[in-house]
């Protein structure tokens, strides 16, 4: 499988709820669910890391030291 990170977080989110959904249903060949799922791992790391980097950029604009918001500092999606 090769990762896919320029595709964006909705795109990999609707391919992940389609990979889960064919597994669920018990239909693909033996091989076939192996590599579905090292692809849906793929795709759940993707996921979970620009969610992460989301809520890292959240706090940097909610928080500084005076408490007051002062910008927006972009987050990595690495």
């Amino acid at each position: 499988m090769t990762e896919t990170p320029e595709i964006s977080f909705e795109e990999a989110l609707k391919q992940l709820e389609k990979i889960v959904s064919e597994l669920e249903s018990g239909q693909a060949p033996l091989e076939k669910s192996l590599d579905l799922y090292k692809k849906g791992a793929e795709l759940k790391a993707l996921c979970e890391a620009r969610l992460e980097a989301a809520r890292l950029q959240v706090e940097k604009i909610s928080l500084n030291k005076a408490g007051v918001p002062e910008g927006v500092v972009p987050a990595s999606f690495e």
